[in-house]
This record gives C-alpha cells, sequence and structure tokens, in this order.
C-alpha cells in the first residue's frame, strides 16, 4: 500500500480524469495541461498492473477496474479536503457574539483589544440586538444575556459575568446644584428615562427600601442616549455601574447615591458550533468582568464579588438595556 501511495498525484489525476470524463476536463481542474494527466494515468496503470481507461483518446471510459476505484478515491480526496479546511477555520475563527446594544457600545467594544492582542487567530463579529435573553442562541456562537430569577439549573454553556447595579447618575455640574444627599432627594424631580428600560427607577427604589416618586422626564430610545444626555446635564438617570464606571472614575459623571443590585446579572451562554475558540472568548468575558472596578463607598454593600457567583444562575430574560 506504501509502495502505491507514492503515486498520489497520479491517483488524483486519474480520480479528476475518471470523475470528469475527460482528459482535457481534468487538466483544467488540476492546472496541468491534458498531455500530463494521461501520463499520469499511465504511471498509474502500470504501478498497479490494471488497465484504468478504454476507449477512444478523446473520451475514454472507466473499465471495470477503474469503476471500482474512481467513487473511493473520489470520497477520500473529499474528505481531505473537509479536513484541511476544518483545521483552517479552527486556526481562523470568527465567532458571531449577540450583546445588547449600549453594553457592546461601553462595555465590550473598548475592551475588545485585549482578546485580539491574546487570541490574534479569533477573529469577533459583533451583533448588537435588544431581544431578550429568551433568543435562541442558535444564531450566535455566544450570546451575551441578561437575566433573572434562579428557578432552573445552570447549564455547562452558561458562564456568569457579573451582578448588575444600579444607581442614579448626574454630571458634576447639576450635582453641585441639586446636592443629593440621600434618597428622598429626588422626591418630585425630573428623571430621564429609557424606553427599554422604564423600570429602572422602581428597581432602585427597591432596591433602596425606598418608594421614592419622580416625575417622568425626557424618555430616549437606547441607554446609549440616556447616558450621553445626563453627562451633557440634561437631567438624572438610574444606570447600571458596568455602564457609567469609565466615565464615573473620568469625572464625566458622578454617582451621590452609590449602587446596588437590581436582581439582574449577566452570562455569557455559548452555541456549539465553535466550542473551543467560544470557550477561551467567555474565559476572557470572565475575566475581564472580575477585572471591574467596583462603585466607591456608597455602594460597597451592595456588591457582590464576580469571584463568588450564585450556584444556580437564573434563566428568565428580561429586555435590553
Amino acid at each position: 500500500m506504501k509502495q502505491h501511495l507514492r503515486h498520489m498525484n497520479a491517483l488524483r489525476a486519474f480520480e479528476a480524469a475518471g470523475r470528469l470524463g475527460r482528459m482535457t476536463l481534468a487538466a483544467d481542474e488540476l492546472h496541468v495541461t491534458p498531455g500530463a494527466i494521461s501520463r499520469q494515468v499511465r504511471q498509474l496503470e502500470d504501478a498497479l498492473g490494471v488497465v484504468l481507461f478504454e476507449g477512444p483518446k478523446n473520451r475514454p471510459v472507466l473499465t471495470v477496474a477503474g469503476k471500482y476505484l474512481q467513487p473511493t478515491l473520489s470520497a477520500a480526496f473529499m474528505q481531505i479536503e473537509q479536513a484541511v479546511d476544518a483545521m483552517l477555520e479552527r486556526q481562523h475563527t470568527t465567532l458571531d457574539v449577540s450583546c445588547l446594544s449600549t453594553f457592546t457600545m461601553r462595555w465590550l467594544i473598548p475592551r475588545l483589544y485585549d482578546f485580539h492582542a491574546s487570541q490574534p487567530d479569533i477573529g469577533v463579529r459583533l451583533k448588537a440586538t435588544d431581544q431578550s435573553a429568551a433568543t435562541p442562541v442558535s444564531r450566535s456562537d455566544v450570546a451575551i444575556s441578561v437575566v433573572q430569577d434562579e428557578d432552573e439549573e445552570a447549564t455547562p454553556a452558561d458562564v456568569f459575568l457579573f451582578d448588575e447595579l444600579l444607581g442614579p447618575v448626574l454630571a458634576p455640574g447639576l450635582a453641585d446644584r441639586l446636592r443629593l444627599g440621600e434618597p428622598a432627594d429626588l422626591e418630585n424631580r425630573e428623571i430621564l428615562q429609557t424606553r427599554t428600560r422604564r423600570n429602572a427607577w422602581s428597581m432602585w427604589s427597591a432596591s433602596v427600601g425606598s418608594a421614592v416618586r419622580v416625575l417622568p422626564g425626557t424618555e430616549f430610545e437606547h441607554y446609549y442616549f440616556t447616558l450621553e444626555a445626563a453627562i451633557g446635564g440634561l437631567g438624572i438617570c438610574i444606570a447600571p455601574w458596568h455602564l457609567v464606571m469609565d466615565d464615573v472614575r473620568a469625572g464625566r459623571l458622578t454617582a451621590p447615591l452609590g449602587f446596588h443590585a437590581s436582581g439582574y446579572r449577566y452570562v455569557a451562554r455559548r452555541n456549539g458550533t465553535r466550542d473551543e475558540a467560544a470557550r477561551l472568548f467567555c474565559d476572557w468575558l470572565q475575566a475581564q468582568a472580575m477585572a471591574m472596578p467596583q462603585p466607591g463607598p456608597l455602594g460597597a454593600r451592595a456588591v457582590r464579588p464576580a469571584s463568588a457567583p450564585r450556584s444556580r444562575p437564573p434563566s428568565r430574560a428580561r429586555r435590553a438595556r
């Protein structure tokens, strides 16, 4: 058998000619001359001691031996090509990652350079969505979702990232004028709202144990616009810590009342199409989440360390942030 495998080029020439039915077509496919195909086939016939083609040279037909060998070779060469393609895909994988739009812009993209630096052979194609975590993850290799409740067991594909912390944020100049010191200072003040997160204020009020009544103010389509309005001094909004921590630390926003757990948590869910690349990406996400700075003293009592997730991650989705 090893002796016959030395004639790999001749086997390839015969397979192409037998499959296509003409030496010229085989020559075009293999980028050689028809004469080269004919010579390779004759060398293979001499080596095997059998006749593989019969009939006129311009339209040869397979012999019984040729009909036996050709389909097996075709299947073998196809399997080799598929193996090479699969190997190349593993070496240069592109992951489809879906996540909430504001999370994508304000948390994921600013950190993504680090993943590219550590895994240069894995590309990331982002798909921003405002759909709930109940959307089937089969459309993505990794889906970063927001979930609530603890009524189902975790699956091996679920990776805990962090618990969401909520707090009122506003521009420093506006904070100097309003002098917010406790939740009651928000009473009857106009607030900025987000259409996809109208429950943010009620959730924060519940988390601090105070039924703060506020006046509905300007409403924006996405959290990203709401946060930009807050940075511009247009009002107060309730925001998750992970979306505003860079602005708070840079002094663009201030959070005079701290941050408190909302009951939502972020998880990354893997689909099984690119297991190794998806695992590496989720491990990186978890490391980035654990490295996040925590809020200052006012919010510290509400923080649960990311390194100690609850034993039973939730499953039911909530709408986009």
